[in-house]
C-alpha cells in the first residue's frame, strides 16, 4: 500500500467523521490553531510569574507562610497558596513611605540616564569609526568590537570587579598611580562605586549600540551625503543635518531597549559591593531582591518589583510615544 493511498483513506475518514461546518471552521482558523500551543506556553511562562508576583504583593507572605499547606480549592491543590494573609495595599503604602525606596529609585534613574548617554555616545563614535572610508581593517575591527557581547555577563562583571580592586595591584589603581595619585578604595566611596557601575554597564552594552548604529549608518543614502558635499557642507554639518536625522529612529529605539536593560540591572551592584557602601547605590531590582530574600519579606519585595514594573512600563510607553517610534506599525 502506497503512502498516497493511506493519505487518501485518512482524508476520507476525516470527512466522514467531522461535520462539514466544523471542517470549514478548522480550515479558516488553521493558522490560529497552529499558533495556539506556542502562545499558551509563552503566556504560561511569561504571565504566570507576573500574576503570582502581583498576588504576593497584596499579602504578608514570608518563608514561614508562603510554603506552608494553604487552604483547599484549585489554588491550594496546585500549591499556589500558603497560609499568608491578604493585606491589601499595605505593602505598597509601606514601600512608598520608605525613604530607602525613593533613594533606590532615584539612583536607578540616574544610573539609567548617564549609562544610556554613555552607551549611545560611545556606540555612535565606534560606529562612525568602523564605517569610515579612512579606516583600514574595518572588518576585523568590527569583530573585535563585539567580543564583549559574546562573553557571559557574570564573567565580564567579575573581571571588572578585579580591575577596580581596592588593592594596590588592582589595574585601576595601577593606572592612576601613573599620574601620581594614591590608590582608591573604589567600592567604599559612593560616587566612585557608582562610576564603576557606569563604566561596566557601558562595556556590557556598547556592542549592541554599535551593531544597530552601523546598520543605520549603512542605510543612509550616499546621494544625500554627496549632495551635502556639493553644497559645501563640512563633516560636522553633514553629521548633524544628514546623518543624525537619518539614523535617529533606530538609534532611539536601541537606546530605549538598553535603557530598560539598565533599569533592571542587578548583577553589577550585587557582584561589586551589594549596592554599597551601605545601601547608598542599591538599584531598584537589588533593593527588591534584598527585601524579599535577605529580610524574608516576600510581600514587600513583590510590591517593590511591581512598582518598578509600573515605572519602567510608563517610561517605555512615553519614550515610544514621544519618539514616534510606533508610526507606521499596524
Amino acid at each position: 500500500m502506497s503512502l498516497s493511498s493511506v493519505g487518501a483513506r485518512s482524508r476520507d475518514g476525516y470527512r466522514a467523521i467531522v461535520p462539514e461546518s466544523t471542517q470549514e471552521w478548522i480550515s479558516e482558523n488553521s493558522a490560529l490553531l497552529l499558533v495556539l500551543p506556542g502562545l499558551f506556553f509563552f503566556s504560561l511562562f511569561m504571565f504566570f510569574p507576573l500574576l503570582f508576583t502581583i498576588y504576593l504583593s497584596f499579602t504578608d507572605a514570608e518563608p514561614a507562610t508562603v510554603f506552608q499547606d494553604g487552604p483547599g480549592g484549585i489554588t491550594g491543590f496546585f500549591g499556589l497558596r500558603g497560609v499568608e494573609n491578604f493585606v491589601g495595599l499595605e505593602n505598597y503604602v509601606s514601600v512608598l513611605s520608605d525613604p530607602a525606596f525613593w533613594n533606590s529609585l532615584g539612583i536607578t534613574w540616574l544610573f539609567v540616564a548617564i549609562s544610556v548617554t554613555l552607551k549611545v555616545a560611545f556606540g555612535l563614535f565606534l560606529a562612525m569609526l568602523v564605517t569610515s572610508d579612512r579606516v583600514r581593517g574595518k572588518r576585523y575591527l568590527r569583530s573585535i568590537i563585539i567580543i564583549p557581547w559574546a562573553l557571559p555577563p557574570i564573567f565580564t562583571i567579575t573581571i571588572w570587579r578585579g580591575v577596580f580592586s581596592s588593592a594596590r595591584f588592582g589595574l585601576a589603581n595601577q593606572a592612576i598611580a601613573v599620574f601620581g595619585m594614591a590608590p582608591k578604595s573604589w567600592f567604599n566611596d559612593r560616587w566612585l562605586a557608582f562610576g564603576t557601575y557606569l563604566l561596566t554597564e557601558m562595556w556590557l552594552a556598547y556592542p549592541f549600540m554599535v551593531i544597530i548604529t552601523v546598520s543605520a549608518l549603512q542605510a543612509v543614502p550616499d546621494d544625500l551625503i554627496d549632495a551635502a558635499k556639493v553644497d559645501g557642507a563640512g563633516f560636522v554639518h553633514r553629521f548633524l543635518n544628514v546623518t543624525v536625522p537619518s539614523i535617529k529612529r533606530p538609534v532611539m529605539f536601541a537606546a530605549i531597549l538598553t535603557a530598560a536593560a539598565s533599569f533592571t540591572q542587578f548583577l553589577i551592584p550585587y557582584v561589586f559591593n551589594r549596592g554599597g557602601p551601605g545601601r547608598a547605590n542599591e538599584l531598584i531590582i537589588l533593593y527588591g531582591y534584598r527585601e524579599a530574600f535577605t529580610f524574608d519579606a516576600y510581600g514587600a519585595g513583590a510590591a517593590i518589583m511591581m512598582t518598578a514594573v509600573v515605572f519602567i512600563g510608563i517610561f517605555m510607553l512615553a519614550a515610544v510615544w514621544k519618539g514616534q517610534l510606533a508610526e507606521g506599525v499596524n
